[in-house]
């Protein structure tokens, strides 16, 4: 398609470079640019150069009694200097209802949503360019959760499904765990189970299926991290830098992407600690800072007030401060009632909303998915159905 702009043109150039959230807007100003940034040689060419950065969070509640789904989902930006609005219809453009499941490099993984444990259909979308793929599955058993890992600026990507079988031991109380892999490839259109398996005796807990440089990460309700090496089919069991509160049901920190590392975030009446894994294999991690809820109320007084105070009973579970996901440098955290980010190089904090306005059941355990646009493309059409 000729739009009047050749790749080596300067006006090319430049549009490439820019971030995807200025591209949108300059979609509403020239239909000819509108037509160009659709184009699939320049989606390529943009997801090549520019370095998608976070825009905003989905927000889902989820019911705490029961495996029924909640069809609401917010998207919250976090645009630094601006009113924020929570819109509603982000991901309407889909042909149902969804419940989101993973986002990275600028693509959201989402499943069907209804009313009981099945589902009928896996969808990878970009709202950005509003293009979607849907994978139709009809196998009984769908496992605990997907992880999506991207493919650069390909519209290739993969889909990895998380499988656990209980284990009981005679005459012992302990449950353990088996965790299996399924992978599916856009470039095979099958699906296939790794070789690989890990014991584990955690559940996944908080956001599914971290995406960091070529390993999927599960935070857990214990005290590690399941991984998973995509390429190489191998899983690993890494050990929290920090033991957690046995008291407390929920992980009392989050993990995340930032620079192409691994984070690790946790919050106590002692302060915040973020820790970054430097050895993999060893679980080793780094503490690049700790910083206390004195000094932070400090920097933030009209947020933060008796931090320490609140956040000094064991047993809460519902803890007055709590890190729901992190990435790219801004932490996105509960305090009381209202959500807030978090920047780690200034040490500030914004008031972004309150639970109320994100909808039913999203004070306790919501699924939260940090998002960063990006003109990734994707194929539209459905994929085969895994037999």
């Amino acid at each position: 398609m000729d739009f009047g702009l050749a790749n080596g043109d300067l006006c090319f150039e430049v549009l490439s470079r820019l971030q995807t959230k200025s591209l949108l807007e300059l979609k509403l100003v020239s239909k000819q640019w509108g037509q160009l940034f659709s184009d699939l040689s320049f989606m390529q060419l943009h997801s090549q150069r520019a370095t998608p950065i976070i825009s905003g969070f989905f927000f889902q509640g989820r019911f705490q009694c029961c495996d029924d789904d909640i069809e609401d989902i917010s998207y919250v930006p976090v645009d630094r200097g601006q009113i924020i609005v929570i819109r509603k219809n982000v991901l309407d453009f889909l042909p149902e209802k969804v419940v989101v499941m993973a986002s990275s490099n600028g693509l959201i993984c989402c499943r069907s949503c209804n009313t009981n444990k099945s589902f009928s259909a896996i969808y990878v979308c970009n709202p950005s360019s509003r293009q979607w793929v849907k994978l139709d599955w009809s196998r009984e058993d769908r496992g605990i959760g997907l992880a999506l890992v991207p493919s650069g600026s390909s519209p290739e990507f993969r889909l990895v499904n998380l499988h656990r079988m209980p284990i009981e031991y005679q005459n012992n109380d302990t449950l353990d765990y088996i965790y299996s892999f399924d992978i599916y490839s856009t470039r095979t259109g099958k699906w296939k189970t790794s070789e690989d398996m890990c014991l584990c005796k955690y559940n996944p807990a908080k956001n599914l299926g971290i995406y960091v440089s070529g390993i999927l990460y599960w935070l857990t309700d214990g005290d590690g991290i399941l991984a998973f090496d995509v390429e190489n089919e191998k899983s690993h069991l890494i050990k929290l830098p920090v033991h957690r509160n046995p008291f407390k049901e929920a992980p009392e920190g989050c993990i995340g992407e930032f620079d192409g590392q691994l984070y690790y975030i946790t919050i106590k009446d002692t302060g915040m600690q973020v820790w970054i894994l430097e050895n993999y294999y060893e679980s080793e991690w780094v503490l690049e800072s700790c910083i206390s809820l004195d000094v932070m109320e400090q920097k933030n007084p009209d947020i933060l007030y008796n931090a320490a105070k609140k956040m000094a009973n064991p047993y809460d579970q519902n803890p007055w401060m709590d890190p729901l996901a992190f990435q790219d440098g801004l932490l996105l955290m509960k305090v009381c009632v209202t959500i807030v980010s978090y920047c780690l190089k200034t040490g500030r904090i914004k008031e972004l909303c309150t639970f109320h306005s994100l909808g039913p059941n999203t004070l306790i355990n919501p699924i939260v998915m940090p998002y960063s646009m990006s003109l990734v493309p994707l194929h539209h059409h459905s994929m085969p159905t895994r037999d």
